[in-house]
């Protein structure tokens, strides 16, 4: 069964840290996959992506410098690690996988699967 499970979202201050983790199903885990958010009312929107061999990284400007992604292959799993909390980074994130080959990495409609999301929320 394909699937993706994020966990390790909460409430935090901002100036905080929180780690997110993506579980992947195995066919998935030899993939581009990438973290995206989206808040109430906006579109989803690119945070960060990874190459299936860990060779190329991705950050969006809003995140670079202060969120790091990182992927274990021996256990089928992503990670992003979130330094500096801003209140602006309160919002549903969400792993994704099986980037279509040609595509463009940073735009949603890139990847075939997603997992349910979790929620990060930074009080200011």
């Amino acid at each position: 069964q394909v699937q993706l499970v994020e966990s390790g979202g909460g409430l935090v201050q901002a100036g905080g840290s929180l780690s997110l983790s993506c579980a992947a199903s195995g066919r998935l885990f030899s993939t581009d996959m990438g973290w995206f958010r989206q808040a109430p009312g906006t579109e989803r929107e690119f945070v960060a992506h990874i190459s299936w061999d860990d060779a190329r990284k991705y950050y969006a400007d809003s995140v670079k410098g202060r969120f790091t992604i990182s992927r274990d292959n021996a256990k089928n799993m992503m990670y992003l690690q979130m330094n500096g909390l801003k209140p602006e980074d309160t919002a549903v994130y969400y792993c994704a996988a099986d980037q279509r080959s040609g595509s463009i990495y940073f735009q949603a409609r890139s990847y075939n699967y997603w997992g349910q999301g979790t929620q990060v929320t930074v009080s200011s």
